[in-house]
């Protein structure tokens, strides 16, 4: 027996109350088990009976999903939710109770952080993207027939969350897609960033919001971070970051030192979530237009800061998929130890300050590939950049440098014959068409 409920979002026109998500239980309860509506006036009763449904003849699935929502009206919850546990769920030798959210913050709090939950839990998960090549599956059978670039567009706006994905018709364009979910008030990805980073959840909440929406533009340090928003770096800002990477919105993976090969000192924060990054530099400022029906585009490249947000959004999507170039650079994931962004800031003789900024640094003990990565057709123009790259970077003794150059676009017959790149990889490639 499998049985799901899952709490009603936020709403910023009408507040979801206990009383909403109450019924909402009682409702799914009801369907689940063929019986007539309960009158839920507490989490106690529903919980009452709910374990009242579990059947010990049977292994039973209970769901607990978007949990944060679930109990955001009423402080006590999470405390109900333990004596529940303890005193009913239990002792039902075959149930396997799960409670799931995207609110990682909610539920590191309430739940993981809460010492009457201490010692409860059999499995703590969290749940990762999809690969390149996994996401390339919701386009069958049409994927043989798109254009790379059409892909990319849509997962340079959803990354590889399933739920976003299952949202797609691989029928249409990315526009009509794109315009279909984010551009219309009753869209997924409308609502849903809302939906996570709620006030009903918190000051905390907002704060990580906040920070997300400075890191839309680039990477940045944590001290950079708390400077922005005039807080202690030591403080509440290191444990809001930590929060946030163990929900996969940001990454802070600093690599190791190419130059001592230890473990860099300074951490540079990245947008990992690449819907957060489009909601957050695309809807968010045209909410109120897209809520009155009035917000209109012709294309997608029409947008502002379209083609650089949407460089920034492609080399994420290789950044997180690293660990599917390395049969392409014919290296073995156990000879890896570092793949991750990198930024030097030197100065040379004469006092001017040198910038080495690489994509991807991906290193082995004896080479350190540097990858170039490009949404757009490719000339000889590249080399020239990424052998300046090549020139800052400072790498230890016996440690090789070959340049690495992913590419969605065309790329020029010259390029292919001056054989600089020890590797050229196709991003099609990474989606398995």
């Amino acid at each position: 027996m499998y049985y799901e409920f899952e709490g009603l979002p936020p709403n910023s026109e009408k507040p979801v109350t206990k009383e909403d998500q109450l019924r909402e239980f009682a409702a799914r309860l009801a369907r689940f088990t063929n019986t007539p509506v309960q009158n839920l006036l507490s989490w106690n009763d529903a919980f009452f009976w709910l374990d009242k449904a579990i059947d010990d003849t049977r292994k039973t699935v209970v769901m607990l999903d978007e949990i944060s929502w679930m109990g955001s009206g009423d402080s006590n919850f999470s405390g109900i939710l333990r004596n529940a546990w303890e005193s009913l769920f239990h002792r039902h030798d075959r149930l396997v109770f799960v409670i799931c959210g995207s609110v990682s913050a909610w539920i590191k709090e309430n739940i993981l952080g809460s010492t009457g939950f201490t010692g409860r839990f059999s499995r703590d998960y969290v749940l990762t993207e999809l690969s390149l090549a996994e996401c390339a599956e919701f386009w069958r059978p049409h994927v043989g027939n798109l254009a790379p670039r059409e892909i990319f567009d849509i997962l340079s706006v959803t990354g590889g969350v399933p739920r976003y994905l299952e949202e797609i018709d691989p029928g249409l364009t990315p526009e009509e897609n794109i315009r279909r979910l984010c551009f219309r008030k009753e869209g997924e990805l409308y609502n849903d960033f809302d939906a996570i980073f709620n006030p009903i959840f918190g000051d905390r909440v907002m704060k990580q919001r906040r920070i997300l929406s400075l890191l839309a533009d680039g990477a940045m340090s944590g001290s950079e971070i708390a400077k922005k928003m005039g807080e202690d770096r030591n403080g509440r800002i290191a444990e809001m970051l930590r929060e946030l990477s163990e929900g996969g919105f940001v990454d802070s993976d600093p690599g190791i030192n190419p130059e001592t090969g230890e473990e860099s000192r300074v951490s540079r924060y990245r947008l990992r979530d690449n819907y957060s990054r489009f909601y957050l530099k695309f809807i968010e400022p045209r909410k109120a237009q897209i809520k009155r029906g009035a917000y209109r585009f012709t294309t997608l490249t029409s947008l502002p800061e379209w083609n650089a947000v949407m460089g920034l959004a492609f080399e994420n999507l290789i950044v997180n998929n690293a660990v599917e170039l390395y049969p392409h650079l014919g290296v073995g994931a156990t000879t890896i130890e570092s793949a991750a962004p990198f930024r030097s800031v030197r100065k040379d003789r004469s006092g001017r300050r040198r910038v080495c900024q690489v994509d991807l640094l991906i290193q082995t003990p004896r080479t350190a590939y540097v990858v170039e990565v490009k949404r757009k057709d490719i000339d000889g123009g590249v080399e020239k950049d990424v052998e300046g790259k090549m020139k800052l970077l400072h790498v230890r003794k016996n440690v090789s440098k070959r340049p690495v150059l992913v590419y969605d676009g065309e790329i020029s017959p010259r390029v292919e014959a001056d054989g600089y790149f020890a590797a050229l990889i196709p991003a099609r490639r990474l989606l398995g068409i």
